[in-house]
């Protein structure tokens, strides 16, 4: 594209009367300018720095086409340059937003595995317990009837000695 851009500019650029013809654009581009300043200050800052290039691009015939081509060409260079970064700053983010989901996502399955585990050891102890708890009773239902044989054995021996 840069080389027919500079093709284009190239039949334009030999003719003189162009540059002849720039100082009287000039003229009347200061005829121009004190309308802008008239205005209120706000404008008038926002028309000034907007006109300024204006003056540019006539003021120096073919030189300045080319200049400003040169400079359009440059701005849409930096233009994609910053699309690039932009793109590029967005698959960044995009991509560290992937690995902080799949950190979560591996945490929580790390935690409902431990929580799983947890609950079978829970379950187990539980389990341990009320079967220590089912001997205790048991031993002591056993001491209780051993208890009560001794008793018995004891009121026999008492009632056959009377």
């Amino acid at each position: 594209m840069t080389a027919e851009e500079s093709r284009k500019v190239e039949p334009v650029a030999p003719p003189q009367a162009a540059v002849v013809e720039a100082p009287k654009d000039v003229a009347r581009e200061k005829a121009v300018v004190p309308h802008p300043t008239e205005e209120k200050p706000d404008d008038s800052k926002a028309l000034a720095v907007v006109e300024k290039p204006a003056e540019g691009k006539e003021h120096g015939g073919s030189m300045d086409r080319d200049a400003v081509l040169a400079r359009v060409v440059t701005e849409k260079r930096l233009s994609f340059i910053r699309a690039w970064e932009e793109s590029e700053k967005s698959k960044a983010e995009n991509k560290a937003q992937k690995k902080l989901s799949a950190v979560g996502v591996w945490e929580n399955c790390k935690k409902a595995a431990l929580e799983a585990e947890l609950k079978q050891i829970e379950e187990k102890l539980e389990k341990t317990k009320s079967q220590y708890i089912e001997k205790v009773k048991n031993k002591v239902a056993l001491v209780h009837k051993a208890a009560e044989e001794k008793r018995a054995t004891t009121e026999a021996k008492r009632g056959i000695l009377r």
